[in-house]
């Protein structure tokens, strides 16, 4: 079967390999693809959010089945349009990818359907965000309501940070349109954990969590990124809490979707935090994240493509969604500055027995050579039998990788291994 899938990132890369592991999937599109996705698939000069153009392609090439994985495409009505151009497709359709189009919205569906979140208070009109935060308790967390790239999220430590989060989002609009309204919500504590979900609009089967290191630099500090690496899975996410989480959580989730005239078929992801008073949800996403997507999948036993295909027919139910019992750590190679100022356009070397196990996010071919041209250039993944051995292994073959002005915490991992008491 001839496939498309839409984005041109690490996760998108990650799928691509995994899925050129079925034996039913013969050729693979990459919408627009990047320099290092060209080794493993077709790249085509369509952008994840020209929907006519990626239509035109699918059914002039008569692609069989599509996968759209980033979410401005799915926000904007990528999977309808293709929906009704005959062509099936894995993500949800517009009505359902609100839930991470508008935090408004997400907010208010937990609350109205009794699901474990941070309290909340939401405004449109910036005199009144300033006027609740000289009185509301901080640290507090502000959010643009709409995509922002996965920066729309700003953690207050003072009210005069406070302030300037909400001049910044709503008055100066750094993420346009996306902060008309924000949401003002209680700061939480505890650790966070990543859980992807295969859901088909009635079953759900989640993934092997993760855990995400967002900030810039070693020790958790510097400015906030799309992601510096990960680990598979995450220590705190133990059965019991996953236990509840499918009850007070990821079910009721699915379920009040449902009730709302807006089913989700695809990957529904939960950014959770487990607080002294339980797990709560602080971000639902509509699709793969990234870079946790470049652990998960690496531990997929079963045929990722047959588990989408179950995914759009809803048969979840019938579909066998097995994971190794291994472990994963995915280490991103950065240009220096991401991700603020930095340059791009070096050449990308990287050693013949560490290219399956990368995941090129921002390069570019040009004359035959691979050059750097994003923030985030690529991410080294590892797994193995133990943590230890698989962050070991991760480290070893980035050393492996090189570009000028080339960029990685050197921590990834460290949290989780402390929570095992491995840390050493």
């Amino acid at each position: 079967m001839k496939v498309m899938v839409v984005g041109g990132g690490g996760r998108e890369h990650a799928i691509i390999k995994k899925l050129k592991e079925s034996a039913a999937v013969t050729e693979i599109f990459a919408l627009p693809g990047n320099g290092g996705i060209a080794a493993d698939a077709v790249c085509v000069p369509v952008g994840a959010k020209d929907i006519d153009g990626m239509v035109k392609f699918a059914t002039q090439n008569k692609i069989d089945y599509a996968v759209v994985a980033p979410d401005d495409p799915l926000v904007l009505g990528a999977v309808d349009a293709l929906t009704a151009a005959g062509i099936p497709c894995f993500g949800p359709d517009k009505n359902a990818a609100i839930i991470e189009g508008s935090k408004v919205f997400s907010k208010n569906l937990m609350k109205k359907y009794g699901i474990p979140t941070a309290e909340y208070s939401v405004f449109s009109d910036a005199a009144e965000a300033l006027e609740y935060v000289r009185t509301c308790p901080v640290p507090t967390v502000i959010k643009a309501d709409g995509l922002a790239l996965g920066k729309g999220v700003i953690i207050a430590q003072t009210r005069e940070e406070a302030c300037d989060a909400i001049k910044t989002i709503m008055e100066d609009r750094v993420f346009g349109d996306s902060g008309k309204s924000i949401v003002i919500e209680e700061f939480l504590t505890g650790p966070e954990v990543s859980v992807l979900t295969f859901t088909d609009g009635k079953a759900l089967v989640p993934m092997v969590s993760s855990m995400d290191h967002k900030r810039a630099g070693d020790g958790d500090t510097g400015l906030n990124t799309g992601g510096m690496g990960t680990v598979a899975p995450n220590p705190y996410y133990t059965p019991e809490i996953a236990e509840i989480c499918m009850k007070t959580i990821f079910m009721p989730t699915v379920e009040a979707m449902r009730k709302e005239g807006r089913p989700f078929k695809g990957c529904l992801y939960f950014g959770l935090m487990i607080t002294p008073d339980g797990p709560k949800v602080i971000e639902y996403n509509c699709r793969f994240g990234d870079p946790e997507t470049q652990v998960v999948l690496p531990l997929l036993k079963s045929d990722l493509f047959e588990i989408m295909r179950s995914v759009t027919e809803e048969r979840l139910s019938g579909t066998q969604v097995e994971f190794s019992d291994g472990y994963a750590c995915c280490v991103v190679a950065a240009s220096k500055g991401y991700p603020s100022a930095y340059q791009t356009g070096y050449p990308i070397d990287i050693a013949d027995d560490v290219t399956e196990n990368v995941y090129v996010a921002g390069a570019k071919k040009e004359n035959g050579k691979l050059l750097t041209s994003g923030g985030r250039v690529l991410g080294v993944t590892a797994t193995a039998e133990s943590l230890p051995e698989a962050v070991k292994k991760a480290y070893d073959a980035v050393k492996k990788v090189n570009f000028e002005n080339m960029y990685y915490r050197k921590d990834i991992g460290k949290r989780a291994l402390m929570a095992i008491g491995k840390d050493k």
